[in-house]
């Protein structure tokens, strides 16, 4: 009901909508930064506002949430600008493509700012407000001379459901007088706080890999306007100052003089403003240009200036936290007016500098055209017995806004393998894919491509290795040569019902899309069967995994035109068979020939556990492979009715108050009678040396060597030593086990942890890492012998059931296509 007379009262105001601007007080009742708002408040704001001023702002809904919250930016531009807004956009777009395109000094720049991509890192929907105001303000002289140079894109809200469920829970236990203890409620917010959207994914780590509804929308919508400028308004921890750009060490080598000189321009207006306030502040610290997967990087690699904020504050701060080592009391209100100050800022350099980004923004892109950066002049990607894994790689391609082909022929060339980067002749088939790297976005493809990218300092905020052909498994050629692809045109699969009935149809297990096949039959209570060894039937070969879906045990009328059907919406080409009988192998009513049933699956949920972890299974199963999950919160395990659960996953964390002795006996029972057990990451720390487990660290030869004279102001570096914040490493799996089934025989994985662990005395060393596994990115040299023949994936084997082991996420932020395939084996075999 209060929503209804809200939207009444907002449907009379758009109706009386007068000359006038209100400011963000009038419209929300209140002093800005006296209380958080709701995501709805925040976008009605701003519609307000466009419906006041209709030949300067344009409001655009670019998509929509998981939980259906509308997800907008608003373009403002002055009125001879927004008159030609669209011609404004097209040249600027023909720009890119190298398309010849006269621009003049009335030629605008595009700033993009984003707010909120982390939801309770609340101050930046609060600030955009404020922003949109002063850019319409006529009393605003600095703003009114930004508009006549600037086109501006707000998206005051990229992550709606994170910041609701943040303000939501705040607004709901706030003292009426902030209560500014630091222990109080109200700075300490329940699991899994607002940071992450509804999957629990985090979004300013989704933008290369566009695994989440937000980012393929914003990115779609982001192509459409390719802008100058990217500015990233986040929070951090409440006892902190502010960051502002120049950006931290190590920057990636192919980050343009000119983005870097931008960057040090920009800390200096900045720095003005701050030094004016006698605001304290950071630069040139933690948050560096590498990863290219951040609101930073990503627009950067793709040639605009990419940069973040960083306020002190976060979740924690609230409307008002106490500060004893600042001698200070941080308010919303004085967190608002930082960030404003920096967009201010960002806005006027933009503006003083259109003329420069302008002609340099062309350049990137005429260069990336005409005289592309890197070694490699084209890409190669094999196709053959890879079908599946290309397709969706084109998929991935394409939301990128990439631009590829076939090979189109038949010929033999020579190119560098990018996983050994060794040289190698290659036979290019006319099937196979081809990138070229002339291209718009040559930039953006060689960062993503490279194996082994130049670290220019080991002190790094994020993973440091992430080569495409690593994460999809696929066989990959850098060429130096150029090739012109002919057009892509997938392959198109059509099941039919065969003339004579089938004894069997027999479906490849190699790829995502398989698992998706077999989530529906499963669902559909289509009895399904596998074959743990190779087989060949019909002079065809087939490997370990294969499904099997026979006649027998299958007594639905429909049971061909079912199969077929489904089989032909997930793209995967089925084999029908007349018999049973194999000619090598085993026959399909072997013991070697194993059913898959449909299992009752569990995960645990809530404090001491990774929410990203948790996010990851989460939308594994329900947007990926679309199979039904329980989530049941930790503190609930003990009530569990185990009888009735089939799989239980236990995702990374802290489970030491969670598995007592007498929880841990329970799951050994349920184990031993047929359950199946997963155990993530750090879960596996519970499990470390308890009877009856077979995990265990490896045994230290020689005692430690303490550092005496160690360096006080070293101790950032000798943290670094310890570590490998996300490496890529090449796993040895055992092909004949299940777990490793359908994937590919190169497996790499991204390492996060000194893992250190020995391999199983009583069950399958399934994955491990031997002494030259390490492939590229960071590891300091304290962890790198602990990552020397070490456990990743083991399976051990109790009573009827069994554990798995998995030290590294197999679905870490969604990015592994091999581990996909691998977790679905954990999942269903």
């Amino acid at each position: 009901m209060i929503r209804y007379i809200y939207g009444l009262i907002l449907s009379f105001v758009l109706l009386n909508a007068s000359a006038q601007n209100k400011t963000p007080e009038q419209f929300l009742g209140h002093p800005l930064g006296s209380k958080f708002s709701f995501h709805y408040q925040v976008v009605d704001y701003f519609k307000i506002i466009a419906a006041q001023n209709p030949n300067q702002v344009k409001a655009v809904q670019y998509g929509s949430t998981n939980e259906g919250r509308p997800l907008m930016v608003f373009i403002v531009a002055s009125p001879e600008n927004f008159a030609r807004l669209e011609e404004i956009r097209l040249d600027h777009i023909k720009s890119t493509k190298n398309q010849s395109v006269k621009t003049d000094d009335k030629t605008p720049a595009i700033a993009w700012l984003s707010y909120n991509v982390h939801g309770n890192e609340a101050v930046s929907s609060e600030t955009s407000m404020k922003v949109i105001y002063e850019l319409l303000n006529k009393n605003n002289r600095s703003m009114q001379e930004v508009l006549k140079n600037t086109i501006i894109i707000i998206d005051p809200c990229i992550n709606p459901d994170g910041r609701d469920r943040y303000v939501q829970w705040y607004n709901r236990i706030q003292n009426e007088v902030s209560d500014v203890t630091p222990f109080a409620l109200e700075h300490n917010e329940p699991w899994p706080g607002g940071r992450f959207n509804h999957y629990l994914f985090d979004l300013n780590r989704d933008w290369a890999w566009q695994t989440q509804k937000e980012t393929q929308e914003r990115i779609v919508f982001y192509n459409q306007w390719m802008p100058h400028l990217h500015a990233d308004f986040h929070e951090m921890g409440p006892n902190r100052s502010y960051y502002f750009p120049p950006a931290a060490k190590p920057f990636h080598q192919d980050i343009t003089k000119w983005q870097r000189e931008f960057n040090e321009i920009l800390g200096a207006n900045c720095r003005k403003y701050f030094d004016q306030n006698n605001w304290t502040y950071f630069s040139k610290k933690e948050y560096d240009l590498f990863y290219p997967s951040y609101g930073d990087t990503w627009p950067t690699y793709n040639g605009a200036i990419g940069m973040t904020y960083e306020q002190g504050g976060g979740g924690r701060a609230g409307l008002a936290i106490e500060r004893p080592d600042e001698n200070d009391t941080l308010t919303l209100k004085s967190r608002i007016e930082h960030h404003y100050v920096t967009s201010v800022a960002t806005l006027e350099t933009v503006s003083t500098n259109k003329d420069k980004m302008v002609s340099e923004f062309n350049s990137f892109y005429g260069n990336a055209v005409q005289k592309p950066i890197g070694t490699f002049k084209t890409y190669l990607i094999k196709a053959q017995g890879n079908e599946e894994r290309v397709r969706s790689f084109t998929e991935w391609l394409s939301k990128q806004g990439f631009e590829y082909g076939i090979a189109g022929k038949n010929l033999a060339v020579k190119g560098t393998e990018l996983t050994t980067l060794t040289d190698q002749n290659v036979k290019m088939e006319s099937n196979d894919l081809l990138i070229t790297a002339y291209q718009p976005k040559s930039n953006l493809l060689k960062i993503l491509f490279e194996t082994k990218p130049v670290l220019e300092d080991s002190i790094t905020y994020d993973i440091t290795s992430w080569g495409i052909s690593y994460l999809y498994g696929i066989k990959t050629f850098g060429l130096k040569e150029k090739y012109v692809p002919a057009a892509y045109q997938p392959e198109k699969i059509e099941n039919k019902i065969p003339a004579a009935t089938p004894y069997a149809y027999i479906a490849k297990w190699n790829s995502v899309n398989d698992a998706v096949f077999l989530s529906e039959l499963l669902k559909r209570k289509i009895l399904v069967r596998s074959s743990n060894i190779p087989f060949e039937t019909n002079k065809m070969t087939f490997e370990a995994g294969t499904l099997i879906i026979t006649k027998k045990g299958n007594y639905v009328s429909n049971f061909d035109s079912l199969v077929t059907s489904l089989a032909t919406k997930h793209f995967v080409k089925l084999v029908p068979v007349t018999s049973g009988g194999v000619t090598a192998g085993a026959n399909f009513g072997s013991d070697e020939v194993v059913t898959i049933r449909p299992p009752k699956i569990v995960t645990l949920v809530g404090d001491g556990i990774s929410p990203t972890a948790v996010g990851a299974v989460w939308h594994y199963f329900e947007q990926q492979i679309k199979y039904p999950l329980t989530l049941i919160s930790q503190d609930k395990l003990a009530q569990l009715p185990f009888d009735q659960v089939d799989v239980l996953i236990l995702p990374s964390g802290n489970y030491s108050n969670i598995l007592n002795e007498k929880l841990l006996a329970t799951l050994q029972d349920w184990v031993k009678k047929g359950g199946r057990l997963i155990v993530m990451e750090n879960a596996n720390d519970a499990f470390l040396n308890k009877p009856g487990f077979d995990l265990t660290k490896k045994v230290t030869t020689h005692k430690k060597d303490q550092d005496t004279f160690k360096k006080f102001g070293e101790q950032e570096r000798e943290e670094a030593s310890t570590t490998s914040p996300g490496s890529m490493f090449q796993v040895t799996l055992d092909a004949t086990h299940p777990l490793s089934f359908g994937c590919s025989k190169d497996y790499f994985t991204i390492v996060r942890n000194a893992y250190n662990m020995d391999y199983l005395t009583e069950g399958w060393n399934v994955g491990y890492l031997t002494d030259t596994a390490y492939k590229a990115g960071f590891v300091g040299n304290k962890a790198t012998e602990k990552l020397k023949n070490t456990l990743l994936m083991g399976v051990q084997e109790m009573g009827q059931g069994k554990i798995t082991y998995l030290m590294d996420d197999p679905l870490f932020r969604g990015m592994l296509y091999n581990g996909k395939i691998l977790f679905s084996n954990a999942v269903f075999r």
